[in-house]
């Protein structure tokens, strides 16, 4: 039986669904100003070990109905390529730190004091208009790293393309050496993106859009 969290969470979920529908209505919009987006490392801490819900919702684990610790988040964006046109069936993977800043992996720094509640990694497959959503927690820095989520883009007919997302206005940025290798401008401020009040909330929950621009599928 659904708990009053569960059904308040679906109904949420549900309405950002619709809202950002709008937002994906127009193929090829700005197709002439997209930089394609910047390869970025792996990382030592991509999950050795999957968990078993791997969904889109990194906050909620299972049945659970205890949530994550941390500022939630709704992450969204399009995946396209470089003319602008939706990238269909892509599957997205993201993975990060909870609030204490450890990651889903055993070799992660202070990993016995991980929040057990969060899921650490996601996925989701885009459909005709190349729109995905994560549910997750703002992330936080660990030694050595700015803010971040790692991000995994695997598409039909295109080399898999590994990138990260940054928080605008993080002031730790400046000195991330992986974020300021990005020579160009335009690539590198394309995966720095605002973490906004989502309007409709009454929990200080965040949103974030994170547009994901690939090159154009190779020809037979």
């Amino acid at each position: 039986m659904s708990t009053e969290f569960d059904l308040k969470r679906r109904r949420l979920v549900k309405g950002l669904a619709l809202g950002a529908a709008s937002l994906f209505a127009v193929p090829g919009l700005f197709a002439q100003e997209l930089a394609l987006t910047p390869r970025q490392t792996e990382g030592p801490f991509y999950p050795d070990h999957l968990p078993l819900d791997r969904d889109n919702d990194l906050i909620i684990i299972g049945d659970s109905t205890t949530p994550a610790v941390g500022d939630v988040t709704h992450l969204s964006g399009r995946v396209l390529d470089a003319r602008g046109e939706p990238v269909k069936d892509a599957v997205i993977e993201i993975w990060q730190v909870d609030s204490r800043g450890v990651y889903l992996h055993s070799g992660s720094d202070n990993h016995t004091a991980r929040d057990a509640n969060f899921q650490g990694y996601g996925r989701f497959q885009t459909g005709s208009t190349g729109e995905y959503r994560f549910r997750t927690v703002k992330p936080v820095a660990y030694p050595g790293r700015t803010p971040h989520i790692h991000f995994a883009v695997t598409s039909k007919g295109r080399e898999r393309l590994t990138t990260q997302c940054y928080v605008r206005g993080e002031p730790r940025n400046e000195r991330d050496g992986i974020l300021r290798s990005i020579r160009d401008p335009r690539q590198r401020e394309s995966i720095i993106v605002p973490f906004v009040p989502l309007p409709q909330s009454r929990v200080g929950e965040l949103a974030a859009l994170f547009d994901i621009v690939l090159g154009v599928t190779p020809r037979g």
